[in-house]
């Protein structure tokens, strides 16, 4: 694993035990105690995660605001502080990422990527940005970036950050740490409330030294991909692989089709009005197994879907979701094929766990 990517907090996470592996071409953690004790942590009171993997683009100039609207499905506020998810879509309407956009001024905009995408989205920008006047800078290896989640968060995260607690929910705010220039979000991706906080190499180490210290709870790539499938949250090359749209994919409610325009709106609208013949789906386990991506799915003998994410859940034991029949009605039964035996589930909606904030 010499030629995996390192971020500015390896070293920290090999101190703290971290069970290093392979993650998209990143060496970060998939657990550290066990998944069970840091999804417990999360779920309860506070754990963290290393996130520096993820891309940090910055969108500027006079046409910032435009420039993000025509390459984003939803609507991007432009207040200062305000943040926005959406997806990127391609002009046949699908995914190619999911990110956020926050607006630190009418003219300058850091938009949040995906680590597996930071390429392709810089990229994509790049192209779609002829006629715009952006400046478009990814400044993803200049930034760390830690995941701070749980019910006692924003406490810990006070301790650091001044008038955190007050951050309404989806905003940002730069802030100073250690010396250093950052921002932290009132974000994350667990279902539970909590902040993420970028900042340089140097700095971000001395974040986690200090929430370390304080008894939060270090958290891998095991425990993030229960709490984020609990909290019915896509996983960006898995449940959206480019082959579907947002509507497929659940997430109809980030198209906008009453903007003026944008990529992949012709498309989207036109299958808005045909109507989805699939739809990623949740399910959840009534007999004893652990679903996984790749698992058919039966209805009455004949295969209906398969499944993109599936796991044991503390909460739920087996939970799934997959792309099935769109008619599939809610709370039916079906059948999951894990390891060659047909297990019984039924049709739930998600997300399986509805977050407290």
């Amino acid at each position: 694993m010499n030629n995996l990517k390192k971020t500015p907090l390896c070293a920290a996470c090999e101190k703290a035990g971290g069970k290093m592996v392979d993650f998209h071409g990143w060496l970060l953690p998939v657990q550290f105690e066990s998944i069970l004790a840091e999804h417990k942590a999360v779920r309860e009171a506070a754990g963290m995660f290393d996130v520096s993997h993820m891309g940090q683009v910055f969108v500027e100039g006079k046409d910032a605001w435009n420039f993000l609207q025509y390459v984003n499905t939803n609507q991007i506020k432009n207040a200062p502080g305000a943040g926005t998810y959406s997806h990127i879509v391609n002009e046949k309407g699908q995914i190619i990422d999911d990110a956020i956009s926050f607006c630190l001024t009418p003219e300058k905009f850091l938009v949040v990527v995906n680590a597996a995408c930071i390429d392709v989205d810089v990229a994509w920008f790049n192209k779609h940005a002829v006629g715009f006047d952006v400046r478009i800078t990814d400044a993803s290896a200049e930034w760390g970036m830690i995941a701070l989640q749980g019910p006692k968060a924003l406490q810990y995260a006070s301790n650091l950050i001044e008038g955190v607690q007050e951050m309404p929910r989806f905003t940002i705010k730069e802030i100073s740490l250690f010396g250093a220039p950052g921002y932290v979000t009132r974000t994350g991706y667990t279902g539970e409330d909590g902040v993420e906080i970028m900042a340089s190499p140097e700095a971000i180490e001395k974040v986690w030294d200090a929430l370390l210290s304080a008894g939060v709870k270090p958290c891998g790539l095991g425990a993030r991909d229960v709490l984020r499938l609990e909290a019915g949250y896509l996983l960006n090359g898995v449940d959206a692989d480019g082959s579907q749209t947002p509507y497929e994919a659940g997430c109809g409610w980030v198209v906008k089709l009453a903007k003026e325009n944008f990529i992949g709106k012709a498309a989207l609208q036109a299958q808005k009005e045909a109507g989805l013949t699939r739809r990623l789906t949740g399910f959840a386990l009534t007999g004893a197994g652990v679903p996984r991506g790749g698992c058919k799915v039966f209805k009455d003998g004949a295969e209906t879907g398969v499944l993109t994410s599936g796991t044991y859940s503390p909460l739920f034991k087996g939970i799934a979701v997959g792309y099935a029949e769109a008619s599939l009605p809610e709370g039916c039964e079906v059948e999951i094929e894990v390891h060659g035996r047909k297990i019984p589930a039924k049709k739930v909606k998600t997300p399986f766990y509805k977050n407290r904030v």
